[in-house]
């Protein structure tokens, strides 16, 4: 799985909702094999434009509160908060290009 550090759904509203960052959160689980495809490109992502955007993981099967909250009902989901609200929902996994595409209005 990727390096990205791992939210709860403890730690959810203090780690995501209240960061002044935009946040991608990846709604994994470790049976998913597209998220395992997926995990390099948002390593690859975080390094890259880490002074823009924050990524983390939430492991769906270990948080369903929060995964239910936001109606993530398909994984990999990579969900971007911003001010404490969802901006942007990517449903699936997709190849670099196309998510730096669908997330150039955040990292610009």
């Amino acid at each position: 799985m990727a390096n990205l550090q791992a939210v709860t759904d403890a730690d959810f509203e203090a780690e995501v909702l209240k960061s002044e960052t935009p946040v991608l959160v990846d709604f994994w689980a470790e049976w998913c094999g597209p998220c395992r495809q997926v995990a390099p490109i948002l390593d690859e992502i975080a390094t890259e434009h880490a002074d823009k955007l924050r990524l983390v993981k939430l492991n769906v099967d270990e948080n369903p509160v929060t995964a239910a909250a936001y109606r993530v009902t398909g994984i990999p989901t990579l969900n971007v908060y911003q001010n404490g609200e969802v901006v942007k929902q990517i449903v699936g996994a997709k190849p670099k290009a196309a998510l730096l595409r669908e997330l150039a209005d955040i990292i610009g």
